[in-house]
């Protein structure tokens, strides 16, 4: 399993007092109000940072941080990654799971037969779509809806599927 999970790239300092603008790649924006502290990955190696401030832009968040109040101290960040471990990572719901945790599980149908691995989930708005590699070289996409998928078991690395008419064609 995953110990860190990306939530954002910096695409570029904002203003002069240290402000960065992020592109969030989270499911929730709004999570970065309640983070406190997080690893932005340079070229030069990992850096723990605490967040200060949180507005929202458009689509961007601004962000800034303890110890960086000039624009000169956080242009190295430009299009760095953002991530938090996983005990900072925002808490699942009953039935949620973190994508990377569903990568690389192995897909059953409920008749038991191996299908494939999970190589993907694409994220459509209505459902998650898993994107399995199968042992024939083919890719089969599940939608993750109950009359689909039965269990998974991020743990096991294991994914229970009924296929609908047709998926296999």
């Amino acid at each position: 399993m995953e110990d860190f999970f990306r939530i954002g790239v910096i695409t570029k300092p904002h203003g002069l007092k240290g402000e960065v603008k992020v592109f969030p790649t989270t499911d929730d924006a709004k999570r970065f109000k309640k983070l406190k502290k997080c690893i932005i990955r340079t070229k030069k190696g990992d850096i723990e940072a605490e967040k200060k401030s949180c507005k929202f832009f458009k689509n961007l968040v601004i962000l800034s941080f303890v110890g960086y109040d000039d624009i000169n101290e956080v242009e190295a960040f430009r299009n760095c990654d953002i991530y938090v471990s996983r005990e900072d990572a925002v808490p699942l719901e009953e039935g949620e799971y973190y994508i990377s945790d569903v990568i690389g599980s192995d897909v059953y149908e409920d008749n038991g037969s191996h299908l494939g691995t999970v190589n993907d989930v694409l994220q459509t708005g209505a459902n998650d779509v898993f994107t399995v590699a199968m042992e024939n070289g083919r890719e089969l996409l599940i939608p993750v809806i109950n009359d689909c998928v039965i269990d998974i078991d991020t743990e096991g690395k294991k994914v229970i599927v009924k296929l609908m008419k047709g998926m296999l064609d």
